[in-house]
């Protein structure tokens, strides 16, 4: 019989071997998917940055942050000078210059001015689309964790709810417009022709109409909403499930009502897991592309969502613009040259850095208070 010592000392390289090769496989894989990462963020910051930063005072081109999107014109002078002016500008420049001809006059939509209605659409879009989802998610995260008895219904509800997970945002947009665009019921007195159905109230000529919302911001955010409620429910009724069941049973032994109990004890100690399913939402809601293509977005709007509005709530019902879209929009439906560069770099890299502040903001939140409730 061979020495049990021996054995071990025998076994010890190859297994060592292996093990190392599977350290080295996995590290492999995951910087490597950090290195391309680190080479797109570079690719974008280094053709995206010129755009929106300059070399002299105040460093940052305000303009193409809070000026309007126009049709970009490229022409040459008399004297040979080329220029590259947005239509506002151009249309100066002619008044100005009405006796001297142009020469090689070129146009390219949605390439001049500024960004700041593609912007404003996309912050409206993920705050009213997160206050929905949010409200809806947490509100169905509750009734799962703390009300619903555990049934093979229940089973097939959670089911159906990670499977939504899965389905592609195509499918989402096509669904917001079916429903929210066309179908949805409103109230009005003076009902659409291609109203599905309507059902008279006897007050006056008012009707439950169901014609949809059109095409607006409320449609999109309903829409994004829809999309991100798995994300939203699953992560939250995790985090109520994690608050310690004594917290619960301590209140109860107190005569605290149920709801007394959830509302007091079980959700300020899962709010910071409620935040982090919401960190996780806000990227995908504000990158999204084909739901608000269906839905919200338009590619040119000469206002921004709230001037020329008879009240606040029109802005609801309003169309919007938003930077995914108008990406899409200059990459796929502008002929790509080195005039349509600017928009298209700059375009993505304040997109990126709206998302970075967006996920950033929502983690100072989550730490503070993490920092703040413990047990």
């Amino acid at each position: 019989m061979q020495n049990p010592e021996k054995l071990i000392r025998k076994g010890l390289p190859r297994g060592h071997l292996k093990d190392l090769m599977v350290k080295l496989l996995l590290g492999a894989a995951t910087y490597g998917v950090v290195i391309i990462a680190l080479l797109l963020f570079a690719k974008i910051v280094k053709d995206g940055a010129p755009v929106l930063f300059k070399a002299e005072a105040p460093f940052v081109d305000f303009g193409f942050l809070l000026d309007k999107n126009e049709t970009l014109h490229v022409f040459d002078d008399s004297q040979g000078v080329r220029h590259q002016l947005p239509a506002s500008r151009y249309n100066e420049y002619l008044t100005a210059h009405a006796d001297q001809p142009i020469y090689n006059e070129q146009t390219f939509s949605y390439s001049g001015g500024g960004i700041v209605g593609p912007i404003v659409g996309t912050i409206l879009l993920t705050l009213g689309s997160m206050i929905l989802a949010l409200f809806f998610g947490v509100s169905a995260a509750i009734y799962l964790s703390e009300y619903a008895k555990q049934s093979p219904f229940i089973h097939a509800v959670r089911l159906a709810i990670l499977n939504l997970a899965g389905v592609p945002s195509i499918v989402f947009g096509l669904f917001g417009f079916a429903v929210f665009v066309l179908a949805v019921p409103v109230l009005t007195s003076a009902p659409a022709d291609r109203s599905l159905l309507t059902i008279p109230l006897f007050m006056g000529n008012y009707v439950i109409s169901f014609q949809g919302w059109n095409s607006s911001l409320i449609a999109g955010c309903a829409t994004l909403a829809c999309m991100i409620l798995p994300v939203v429910i699953t992560a939250s009724e995790e985090s109520l499930k994690a608050v310690p069941q004594g917290f619960r049973d301590a209140a109860l032994a107190m005569g605290a009502t149920r709801w007394q109990t959830i509302r007091k004890t079980v959700l300020p100690f899962s709010l910071p897991g409620i935040l982090t399913s919401s960190l996780l939402a806000v990227g995908r809601v504000a990158g999204e592309t084909a739901p608000i293509m269906f839905t919200a977005a338009v590619a040119a709007k000469d206002d921004l969502p709230w001037e020329s509005l008879a009240n606040p709530f029109d802005l609801l019902s309003s169309q919007v613009q938003a930077l995914p879209y108008h990406i899409y929009t200059l990459a796929a439906r502008i002929p790509a040259s080195e005039y349509t560069q600017r928009a298209q770099y700059g375009s993505v890299f304040v997109f990126l850095i709206l998302v970075a502040s967006l996920s950033f903001g929502s983690m100072l939140l989550r730490a503070k208070l993490r920092a703040r409730i413990k047990w």
